[in-house]
């Protein structure tokens, strides 16, 4: 058996479902794989899942698409590539309590947003702000990453951004009333997110082991369209977290991501390149990307789905 490790983007959740389930199902086995799922909390989110990548420490990194464009502008860092999209919509938004009065993103203007302190994170944010009228002066504080949500429902920031099938759901199942402002709502074209990232000296070594690791896991998501339920059986007490044994909780978490995952013809994985390139010529539009950083994103393809195929 070949090990294979993937770096999560956070402690086991909705988002990560497919791969969990293709591990119980014993399809990784299946290909000769024996793959490790390395959860954020292994070290208290001290290093980013794409910069284990960059080190050569894992096979793969969960990322949203800004990590591979951060990566690929910078001619000095490993020129990581997007091998598949784990989500093909955008199901984050940026979120306030209700009970804040904060009723439209304009009024985050002089108010706490909780940062996972991501390149281009705080520029989106303030855009958002801009295109509803306000000056896009929020005030930026850097929590742990795994307490932000914590930090928001206690009133110590009066907005972050979270994955609504995840904290959304949460939320409503504690009867907390978010007000929830989405990205496409303020013209912001996101890419994908989350990604897999793969190195590409890793690649080149052995492209097979992808090609199997990826069909493996789209195994495992197409499994979740007509049985959600595997999802609760695959990460129940995954983690030491209260949401990972609330069985109620997953279920509803599962139905609410199991849309995502799937493009209109209901392949799992696949990109296009007009999503990549409408995001980060509006990166470039707001100048959050300079003009030699365009330059260097456009030498060679950021993302492939040659590793989807058969």
């Amino acid at each position: 058996m070949k090990k294979f490790i993937l770096a999560l983007d956070w402690t086991a959740n909705t988002n990560h479902s497919g791969f969990f389930v293709a591990a119980q199902q014993g399809f990784y086995a299946q290909e000769g794989l024996d793959v490790h799922l390395r959860s954020t909390s292994e070290d208290n989110y001290a290093r980013t899942p794409a910069s284990l990548l960059a080190a050569k420490e894992v096979h793969l990194a969960m990322a949203p698409s800004e990590s591979v464009i951060a990566y690929r502008a910078n001619p000095e860092k490993p020129a990581l590539m997007a091998i598949a999209a784990v989500l093909q919509r955008d199901a984050s938004a940026i979120v306030c309590l209700k009970s804040s009065g904060l009723d439209r993103i304009s009024q985050l203007d002089g108010k706490e947003y909780a940062s996972y302190n991501a390149r281009f994170e705080d520029h989106i944010v303030a855009e958002m702000i801009k295109t509803d009228g306000g000056k896009g002066e929020h005030i930026k504080i850097v929590p742990e990453k795994l307490g932000i949500w914590n930090t928001l429902l206690e009133g110590k920031a009066a907005a972050t951004w979270v994955f609504m099938p995840w904290e959304g759901v949460m939320a409503n199942k504690k009867q907390v009333e978010l007000n929830a402002f989405y990205l496409k709502d303020y013209k912001i074209p996101y890419g994908y997110s989350p990604v897999l990232l793969a190195h590409p000296e890793l690649l080149a070594e052995d492209p097979e082991t992808y090609k199997k690791f990826l069909r493996a896991s789209k195994k495992g998501f197409q499994l979740l369209k007509e049985n959600p339920q595997l999802a609760v059986d695959a990460l129940y007490k995954q983690e030491d977290l209260a949401e990972l044994a609330d069985k109620d909780f997953l279920i509803n978490s599962q139905v609410a991501i199991n849309p995502y995952y799937f493009d209109e013809a209901g392949d799992w994985g696949l990109m296009q390149e007009e999503r990549w390139t409408e995001f980060i010529h509006w990166l470039k539009s707001k100048e959050l990307i300079t003009a030699e950083e365009l330059t260097n994103l456009m030498k060679e393809p950021i993302f492939t789905n040659f590793y989807l195929s058969n």
